[in-house]
């Protein structure tokens, strides 16, 4: 079975994958509400103000190690005979840990005082937010390897 990396790491899927996750980043801030939802759209309109195109970037530059990390669950889904969505909504915690490793790393050798300060606000609540957001990832994820 082909790993995520090997499906939707290289042209032409990958600037599919770029596309819809950003697309899943903004319906995931949009329907945040409350005291915690202004603070991460606060944040989120902070980050996208750094530079025309920076959430893309970032998107990019994520997604290698995305792909990397959520692979083992794939494969677990796979060799199950279940759907993608459903395996990683079943594991969300898992899928959180494994993507905010990810993105703990990278906000730790940030270069912008900007992003490290924004990121530290939100980390403490960041595993909820994350494994609310597993089932558009998912649905995503059984689109695009469909």
């Amino acid at each position: 079975m082909p790993s995520l990396s090997e499906l939707l790491g290289a042209p032409p899927k990958r600037e599919q994958v770029i596309v819809e996750a950003c697309q899943v980043l903004d319906q995931e801030v949009a329907d945040k509400g409350g005291l915690s939802g202004l603070a991460i759209k606060g944040a989120f309109g902070v980050i996208k103000g750094i530079k025309p195109g920076f959430i893309r970037d970032v998107v990019d530059g994520l997604l290698d190690d995305f792909l990397r990390v959520l692979d083992p669950l794939y494969q677990e889904a796979v060799g199950k005979s279940v759907r993608p969505s459903a395996h990683l909504q079943a594991n969300s915690a898992r899928v959180a840990d494994a993507l905010l490793a990810v993105t703990d790393e990278k906000a730790a050798r940030a270069s912008r005082a900007v992003v490290k300060s924004t990121y530290d606000k939100l980390r403490p609540s960041a595993k909820k937010q994350v494994e609310a957001a597993v089932p558009r990832l998912g649905a995503m994820l059984d689109r695009l390897t469909s």
